[in-house]
C-alpha cells in the first residue's frame, strides 16, 4: 500500500508536516509505503483560470511541480493532506493545490459516472488551529470535507488538532497514538484491489 502526505503549509518544520508525518508513521509501522510531500520545497503556481486543461488532452498548461504531485497522487492508494487553518480557514498553499486538482478531478456533481482515478483514493483530511474550540470553524471543515468528495475522493477521517497557542503539537503526549492509530488504521481498512 502506498499513502502520501501532503504539507500544505508554509512551515517544514510546523504542527501540520508533524502531525501528517506522525499519520505516516503509524500507517508506515504496518507495513505502507509512505512519502511527504512539503509545500515549502515545490514550486507550485496558482491557478490561471484559462480553461486550457479542459481542452483536449493536454492537462493544464502551467508547467511546475504539480506534475510530480499529480504523478504521486496517481500511484497512492490513500492521502493525508494536511493544513493549518489561518483566517477561519485552509493555508493559501492549500488553497492553490485544491484549485489546481481542477485540471483532473473538476466535479461533475452526478453520483452515476466516477473515474477510478479518483474514486477509489481514500482522503484523510487534517487541520490544526491555535484555538481550542473544536467546533469554532466546522463549518468550514465540513465543507472542505465536502468539497473533497465532490471531487470524489472517499474521505475516511478528519482529525482536528486544537490548542496549538499552548505549544507544538509534538509537546503533546496524547496526540502520539491518537493520530498513529489513524495511520494504522488507513492501512488495516484497505480495499481489496
Amino acid at each position: 500500500m502506498n499513502i502520501i502526505g501532503i504539507i500544505a503549509s508554509p512551515r517544514k518544520t510546523g504542527n501540520t508536516a508533524w502531525i501528517v508525518n506522525k499519520i505516516l508513521e503509524g500507517a508506515k509501522e504496518q507495513g505502507a509505503e509512505t512519502q511527504a510531500w512539503y509545500f515549502s520545497d515545490l514550486d507550485i503556481k496558482p491557478c490561471r483560470g484559462c480553461w486550457g486543461c479542459h481542452q483536449g488532452d493536454q492537462g493544464c498548461v502551467i508547467k511546475d511541480d504539480m506534475q510530480k504531485l499529480n504523478d504521486a497522487i496517481d500511484q497512492a492508494n490513500a492521502i493525508v493532506f494536511g493544513s493549518p487553518i489561518y483566517m477561519m480557514q485552509m493555508s493559501a498553499q492549500a488553497k492553490i493545490f485544491i484549485d489546481r486538482l481542477f485540471a483532473r478531478y473538476s466535479p461533475r456533481y452526478s453520483p452515476y459516472f466516477k473515474e477510478e482515478s479518483a474514486a477509489q483514493k481514500r482522503l484523510i483530511l487534517t487541520f490544526n488551529q491555535g484555538n481550542p474550540d473544536s467546533g469554532l470553524f466546522q463549518s468550514y471543515i465540513d465543507y472542505t470535507r465536502h468539497m473533497f468528495e465532490l471531487l470524489e475522493f472517499a474521505v475516511t477521517e478528519v482529525p482536528v488538532v486544537t490548542g496549538m497557542r499552548n505549544g507544538p503539537a509534538q509537546e503533546r503526549k496524547d496526540l502520539h497514538t491518537v493520530l498513529k492509530d489513524i495511520g494504522s488504521s488507513l492501512v488495516a481498512e484497505r480495499s481489496p484491489e
